[in-house]
């Protein structure tokens, strides 16, 4: 259906990738994946002929209609929210439109009649009779209220704008279907109706996501861009990674081995060369020396910085004690009367559909916030460290290089240890240097973790940690929250993390409340769909 013949794409002396030839099929969702800067958004906007590659074609039936996910949120400001998804079929909304405009006319002539009936006819064909319904249905299904979607998209929440642009790349059953990360700040119930939906889906799909649990559940295929090479794996995301680990460690062995047998007969020829009842000998082991190759691994684009959180002391007893907590902001009731012990193996996920309510519980129990009623109090020996979902106001207005932002926070001063540690979190040479005012998201969330990593706290709390960061650095973050032996209270969008990290659900009600589970988050999940289908 999608067919790339050929293709290369090139920024000045930079090539992202050359001499790619891919098939994409109807029926099969492709994930696509790779280091940041390898080229993943870029490789999506030449599919959808944003952009020119430097050579080669795309090829899509004339017969088949493409959508793309926009990521521009200011860019149906004017629209209402369920005009704005129609127009994800842009013929269909063109059709509709200039059929009102006849029927509003006051001189209807002969003309406007053959005209309108042409345009009835289309309308019927393309599906416009339900167009609204199914509008509404996939806006209801990503959580955006029936209440909503005659309001115009300058009015609604820009989280909100989120999902209107995901709900109108769907619409309308397009047969070739872009995405680039259409998770990004969907909630996880939002998330889940995502994946029912593409599973269901019957065109063609391509997805960029650093969501691995959703990757391994919608995927068919793997894109993997690296080395330069945009290579194409058949199954979900953990086949490719176990496949690629293999491929590795096999082209490993080899080398291995051929450099082994490399040895033996660089020695024998040095040993016997000389002598000329086995001069024969070594003339045949330099031919053989000749043909043995040691396969060069080409360097990956792909980096895994090292996360770990280490307590400078043990906690004691008691850890966390949250009585009957409540905050209304703007008379909007975040928090209702919450009440919660954290006891010594406990890591608590906190979900809800309300993150304003999330984001504010954190800022209470870290004292940047009071409550209106209630009380908070932390063991005497806790020492915790928080990781903000806003944390630019460590960054603007500061004119410090990235080596003295970290000194601010560690014991030791000494470039040289900040340097190893900065090195840890993919920070190198003169990287260091670079004003911390003109990081990028994903460097600022790496920042904010060695920030985490230097003060030895014995409590971590997080508040969407994995914002910004690619799979390499969630990887990472997950593995370090799962080695902390300690407690951690968090919120995270990635399903895989929150999974294995947690042992305890506190879910943020609508009205406030709390509902408090000892469960990992997919026993959460059952129990939630268990509870909805009564």
């Amino acid at each position: 259906m999608l067919t790339v013949n050929d293709l290369s794409m090139q920024f000045g002396p930079s090539v992202l990738f050359s001499k790619v030839d891919l098939q994409f099929t109807a029926g099969n969702c492709y994930g696509i994946i790779g280091a940041n800067g390898a080229g993943k958004s870029t490789f999506i906007k030449i599919l959808s002929g944003e952009l020119e590659p430097t050579s080669g074609s795309v090829v899509l039936d004339p017969k088949r209609r493409m959508s793309v996910l926009k990521q521009n949120q200011s860019l149906y400001d004017d629209c209402t929210v369920l005009d704005t998804v129609i127009m994800g079929h842009q013929r269909l909304y063109d059709c509709g439109k200039e059929r009102e405009a006849i029927y509003d006319k006051e001189d209807f002539s002969d003309a406007d009649g053959l005209r309108a009936a042409q345009l009835e006819e289309e309308f019927a064909e393309l599906g416009g009779w339900e167009a609204e319904s199914d509008a509404g249905r996939i806006l209801q299904g990503l959580g955006v209220d029936v209440a909503l979607h005659q309001s115009l998209m300058r009015e609604i929440d820009p989280r909100l704008k989120v999902k209107v642009l995901l709900a109108q790349a769907l619409f309308g059953h397009p047969d070739v279907l872009l995405l680039d990360e259409p998770t990004n700040n969907l909630d996880l119930a939002s998330v889940v109706w995502l994946e029912d939906f593409l599973m269901d889906y019957e065109g063609t799909v391509l997805v960029v996501s650093h969501d691995r649990y959703f990757l391994n559940n919608v995927c068919t295929h793997i894109v993997d861009i690296d080395y330069g090479k945009i290579k194409m794996f058949v199954g979900n995301y953990d086949f490719w990674y176990e496949s690629s680990q293999l491929i590795q460690k096999l082209i490993r062995d080899q080398n291995k081995k051929a450099e082994q047998k490399i040895a033996e007969l660089q020695t024998f020829i040095a040993r016997f060369s000389a002598n000329k009842s086995k001069s024969r000998q070594a003339t045949s082991r330099r031919k053989l020396l000749d043909k043995i190759t040691v396969e060069e691994l080409p360097a990956s684009g792909r980096r895994y910085p090292w996360v770990g959180f280490k307590a400078e002391r043990e906690p004691g007893k008691d850890r966390l004690f949250v009585t009957e907590v409540s905050k209304t902001v703007d008379g909007v009731t975040l928090l209702n009367k919450v009440s919660f012990i954290v006891g010594k193996e406990d890591k608590i996920a906190v979900v809800g559909k309300n993150e304003l309510a999330v984001t504010m519980l954190y800022k209470i129990l870290m004292g940047e916030e009071e409550p209106d009623s209630g009380e908070v109090k932390w063991g005497a020996s806790i020492q915790p460290a928080y990781f903000p979902k806003d944390h630019n106001s460590f960054f603007e207005n500061c004119d410090y290089d990235l080596i003295d932002w970290m000194r601010q926070f560690s014991a030791d001063k000494r470039e040289s240890y900040l340097r190893t540690f900065l090195g840890r979190m993919l920070f190198s040479g003169d990287d260091v240097y670079k004003p911390v005012k003109v990081l990028s998201g994903g460097e600022k969330v790496r920042c904010m973790l060695s920030k985490m990593m230097l003060s030895g706290a014995n409590f971590l709390v997080f508040d969407q940690p994995t914002n910004h960061l690619d799979l390499e650095s969630i990887a990472a973050l997950n593995n370090g929250m799962e080695a902390f032996k300690h407690n951690i209270i968090f919120s995270c969008h990635d399903h895989q993390l929150t999974q294995t990290v947690a042992n305890r659900i506190i879910e943020i009600n609508a009205d406030g409340s709390i509902t408090d589970r000892l469960c990992s988050y997919d026993e959460y999940m059952h129990i939630a769909d268990l509870e909805q289908a009564r």
